[in-house]
């Protein structure tokens, strides 16, 4: 995350310098931008019934026109460490659930929520009169795909039947499609050093069960879960500028 975020501040400031001049203050303009951008989310649905808060991170680009409309792609890696579903791995538990490793010893088992996010959107930037008519209100929306699981790390690997194979009968792999919205505040400097977007954002999601059997149930899942989540999102932007064009005069 450290290593991204150096990166696009640094491209940000070579970037307008290699690419000249453009009038960011006093007109709408269009170009093509990079972005990166970081999220902390809030489940809801039947998704809260598996995970608690999470976070993302990812980056993607966008191109926008002159007319204030633009189409935008991007991918975000989903993670956190609160499980809710803390009955999982009751059939290899002891009656405290502890788990005993092929060793003899308490085995250390850790879950994890991991997966990514896909979206393709188109928007509208609604500008303010300050700081440039590139700046302002935006709202964006489009299709979306999710996939996500419960990681299962069990550390020594000292438990037969968590092995990698065994782990795909409880680790919930699901994914589907949906929506993404987001409306939030777009800032690009005057100067071009500075530039962001930050708001809220918004999945609705149709997911399936991807596994055939789940041990702990004893039954493949068939239903279909509605999967919601609710974001705070902030992405650093490089846009990348047209060079302005040379004039010539002659007499």
């Amino acid at each position: 995350m450290k290593n991204l975020l150096l990166t696009a501040l640094l491209i940000s400031f070579i970037c307008p310098s290699l690419l000249g001049q453009v009038s960011v203050k006093d007109s709408s303009i269009s170009f093509p931008a990079f972005f990166i951008s970081s999220s902390v989310q809030f489940p809801g649905g039947d998704l809260a019934d598996r995970f608690g808060v999470s976070a993302t991170i990812g980056g993607g680009a966008f191109y926008k026109m002159q007319s204030n409309w633009s189409i935008d792609g991007q991918y975000s890696f989903m993670f956190g460490n609160q499980i809710e579903e803390k009955d999982l791995l009751a059939n290899i538990s002891t009656s405290t659930g502890a788990i005993i490793g092929s060793d003899g010893r308490f085995a250390d088992v850790r879950l994890f929520e991991r997966g990514f996010q896909v979206s393709l959107t188109a928007g509208k930037l609604f500008p303010f009169k300050k700081p440039n008519p590139n700046s302002g209100l935006v709202l964006k929306a489009g299709p979306a795909f999710i996939q996500h699981k419960i990681k299962i790390d069990p550390v020594g690997n000292t438990v037969p039947q968590l092995s990698e194979e065994y782990q795909k009968g409880y680790d919930r792999l699901s994914s589907g499609f949906g929506f993404y919205e987001f409306i939030g505040y777009q800032y690009l400097g005057n100067k071009r050093r500075i530039n962001f977007v930050t708001g809220i954002e918004l999945m609705q999601m149709s997911t399936k069960n991807q596994r055939s059997y789940n041990f702990d149930l004893k039954a493949a899942d068939t239903e279909v879960k509605n999967d919601i989540l609710i974001g705070i999102k902030f992405s650093w932007i490089v846009p990348l500028y047209k060079r302005s064009p040379d004039t010539f005069y002659y007499n």
